[in-house]
Formats: C-alpha cells, structure tokens, sequence
C-alpha cells in the first residue's frame, strides 16, 4: 500500500496536524480576543469610524507590491488561480482591499470616507517565534483628506484605544515623517529610482539602531558588520560623511520638542521635501497638545519601520514596559500597531490622487502585552461554563431534556449529558468541563419531585478538608436537594456565589 502523506509511518493512518505557522485558538483566548476588539472597536466608533468588511481573497495585482510574474506570483502572499486564469491571492493587510474598495465605490462613499475593518491577514513566509502565517489586524483609514489633521487624528486615537484597554501610563505613540527621510537621502545624493535598494539598505540599518547601537549602524550604513555571531550584512555602502548624516537623523530627537525640529531642520537643510516633512511634523506636534495627548504622543526621527510603504507623517504605537527576551535580558515589550499616510494607494485605481492615512493594531500581540500587565480585560474574559444536567436513567431522558430546557429558557448556559457512561464518568465529565455545578435527578428525587444540585467549585474545596471515605459520605459536601420549582433559583444562587 502506498504511504500517504502525513501519515504515521508505522500504521498509515493519517497524522493530526496543523499547517506550519498557523495556530488553534481554544474557548478562553476567543473571549479574551472578542471582549478587547470590542473595546477597540469603541474607541474606533467614538471618532465617527465605520465599519466595512472585504474579503479575503483578491485578485493579486490589486495587492501592490506583490504582483504575478509570468507563471506564478511572488512570493509573500497565498496565490491560486480561477477557472479565468486570473491570479488571486489572500489578502496580506488589511489596506490594499480598502484602497481597492474605495475606488470601486467612489462616487457613492462620503468623503473624506472614515473607516474601519477587523480580520485575518495571510503572509506566505517562514514562520518562526512569534510570527504565524495568519494573524488578525484592526484598521482605521481616512481616505480623502490630504489634511495633516487626519494624520494627528490617528495618533490621538491610538492613544485613546491604549487607555481604554488599561495601558495608559505605558505606551507612548511615535511620530516620523517620510519626507524628512527623503530629504536626508537628497542630501546624501541616495534620490532617484536607481538608488532605491540602497535607500532600502539605509532604512533597514537606522531600524537596528536599538539592537545594534550607533557603532553598528555606522557599519550597516558603510562596508557592513559582522555580528558576534559570524554572520556578515552587506553594508549600504555610504561615504562616512554621507553615514554621519544618516546617523545624525536617527539620533535628532532631543530633550525639547524645539530641539528636536532644530536638530531635524539642520539635517535636512537644502531640501525642499525634508523641510515640508518638518513642517507637517511641527503641525503635528501643534494638534496633539491641543487635544492635551503632548505626554502621550511624541515625534521621534527613529521611526522608520515601513517607511518604503509611506509618502508623509508615519507612526508607532509602542509599549514602553519591560519583558524579558530569550536570554533573560529586560526589553521593552515594543511596537504592536502602526500606521501612517499612503497617498499612492488608492490612486493607483483613479486618474487623481487620493490622499489617505490609517492605523493598524496587531491583535494577536496586543492581546499578549494584555496578559502580560494582567489586564481585566482579558483576566474576566473566561466563558461562562455549562451547568451539567447528568442522566441518571436513560428510559426517562425526556425528563432529562425538561430540566435543561427549563435552565435554558432562564438564561442559564446548560447542557444535558449525552455520552453512555455512568455516574462517576459524568462527574468527571462536568469537572473536565469547569462546570460550576451539576443537576442530579435519579428515581427517588423524581418521585419526591425533587433534584440535587451539587456546588462542584465548593465541593472540590470541602474535599481537600476531608481525610476518609466515611467523613465523605456524612458531609455530602456543597449538596442540596431542592423541590423541581426552585431549581433554577437554586442554580442562580450558586452561579452568583462563584461569579
């Protein structure tokens, strides 16, 4: 017989098993996930955001970035073909759908058009810690403002977000400019089409300045570096003159806001795109202290992650406390959202440009950095377990069904027993399931017109105080008969008792 893929090799039978980088969710992590998109979703609707959903799948040109070569696409996204021949692919954000949406819809849309969408996202690369193949993202975009405002907006909302998951006090929002960048590699002579890999170089070395220290940026921005490691990066190839400057941005942030715009003016000085990224960043900081966010959102030049993506004001949401890294060594927990401007976008489907900015959060890490501050978002998220309603004699099931239609109809989450073991059996059962308490009705009570009702949460606690299978017997603990008309009444009072 031929082996199948997957399977054990010593019986054949088909093997269990999730698909690389990607991940089952149980019940507990579900709750936790609703209640905090919940919240976000609030905070996204308090500035007059709507929701709007697309589909996973669309036909990959009008993903951007990853287009179909002559037989298949690039890599980085899922891709198939329909029965037309075309290429679709899962979405890999969130954006790209939006600007195709937008553009589909214009005419009809109100505009600037304000909204947001939450779902899965598909990224066909290697998987390691902590980076899966499917993740979820919640957006908010504005599309239709070229407005500097709407970029503020983003950020003061982020804020908001933050405070309203119970992080206030730990995050702060990091605001860029990708035209201050710009005019940084105009000074250094790196503009132009034909410099747009080493400008790529030059961005991913002023991203490792935190990891590699201003040493080993220099490095990067030069011939290259040797980590300790071994392994060798091939520098950018700058001038040291041309590396200075570069490092001389990274570092602009100063003590002052006034400062900081002086150290970046001085930067960028010749150029007439870096000194409007200032000025935008200058409006910026101008917006947020008005709305009384100035300790909670901050321009920092160090912001560079996706910059190649981005035409103006970037920016980061980071939390600022500490974790603890593979080699024990205290860092800061780090990024979990970003967004900024994209003008280009949209307009790749119009004949005039559309301005938009946006927002992302990743849930799955902001969900993490929620478990880790222990925040009560997440700690009272657990589902409600079922009571259990155990069949004592299968020729009476119906009065079995009764008695659980009856908790049901009150609101109560319950379940009849429906497996074939034995009372023991369906004890265990009940405490693998986290039952609160169970509703026991054998022939006696059905005829005195009763059920016991036994307190599962007291019960484990009163057992551990008792030492012999006598003492057992005598306490029945945390169980009580009570007459069929009050059961529910019963159930209630326990469940309040352990809520």
């Amino acid at each position: 017989m031929a082996k199948r893929e997957g399977a054990d090799p010593k019986t054949n039978r088909l093997k269990a098993r999730v698909p690389r980088g990607f991940v089952d969710r149980g019940a507990g992590e579900l709750a936790a996930a609703e209640r905090m998109l919940a919240e976000i979703r609030a905070a996204y609707e308090l500035y007059g955001f709507e929701a709007v959903e697309t589909p996973l799948v669309e036909y990959t040109d009008a993903l951007g970035k990853f287009l179909p070569d002559q037989d298949r696409p690039n890599e980085g996204v899922f891709s198939f073909q329909d029965e037309d021949e075309q290429w679709l692919s899962l979405r890999y954000d969130l954006t790209a759908p939006l600007a195709r949406y937008v553009s589909e819809n214009f005419e009809a849309l109100a505009k600037p058009y304000r909204s947001y969408r939450v779902g899965w996202v598909f990224r066909n690369e290697k998987p390691g810690p902590g980076r899966f193949r499917q993740f979820m993202q919640f957006d908010a975009d504005t599309v239709g403002s070229a407005s500097v405002a709407a970029d503020a907006e983003m950020c003061m909302m982020a804020a908001d977000t933050l405070d309203r998951l119970g992080l206030a006090g730990q995050y702060v929002v990091k605001v860029n400019n990708r035209k201050v960048l710009d005019g940084v590699m105009e000074a250094i002579g790196l503009a132009g089409d034909e410099e747009a890999a080493r400008r790529l170089v030059v961005l991913r070395a002023i991203d490792k300045l935190d990891k590699v220290g201003v040493d080993g940026v220099r490095d990067l921005l030069g011939a290259g570096r040797m980590d300790p490691s071994g392994d060798y990066t091939k520098g950018a190839g700058l001038a040291p003159e041309q590396a200075e400057r570069v490092i001389a941005f990274s570092e602009a942030k100063r003590a002052t806001l006034e400062e900081t715009f002086g150290a970046l003016e001085a930067v960028v000085a010749g150029s007439a795109r870096g000194a409007e990224g200032v000025a935008e960043l200058r409006e910026i900081a101008m917006l947020v202290a008005a709305g009384g966010y100035d300790t909670r959102v901050e321009i920092d030049p160090s912001v560079v992650r996706g910059l190649e993506y981005y035409t103006g004001p970037v920016f980061e949401a980071e939390l600022t406390f500490p974790v603890t890294n593979e080699d024990g060594v205290p860092v800061r927990f780090g990024s979990i959202g970003g967004g900024g401007r994209y003008d280009g976008l949209v307009g790749r489907f119009r004949s005039e440009p559309v301005p938009a900015t946006g927002f992302s959060i990743g849930v799955s890490r902001l969900l993490s950095a929620l478990r880790l501050v222990g925040s009560p978002i997440v700690a009272s998220a657990q589902p409600q377990a079922p009571v259990v309603v155990m069949v004592m004699d299968r020729e009476r099931i119906a009065d079995y069904q009764r008695l659980v239609a009856q908790l049901r109809e009150a609101g109560i989450r319950a379940e009849m027993y429906l497996g074939s073991a034995g009372m023991k059996a369906q004890m265990k059962y009940a405490d693998r399931r986290k039952s609160p308490c169970v509703v026991i009705q054998g022939s006696d009570e059905r005829e005195r017109g009763e059920v016991q009702i036994k307190d599962l949460i007291e019960g484990a606690k009163a057992a551990a105080e008792i030492e012999t299978n006598a003492e057992w017997k005598a306490a029945r603990p945390a169980q009580v008969s009570v007459p069929e008309a009050t059961m529910v009444d019963a159930v209630r009072e326990i469940l309040a008792r352990h809520r």
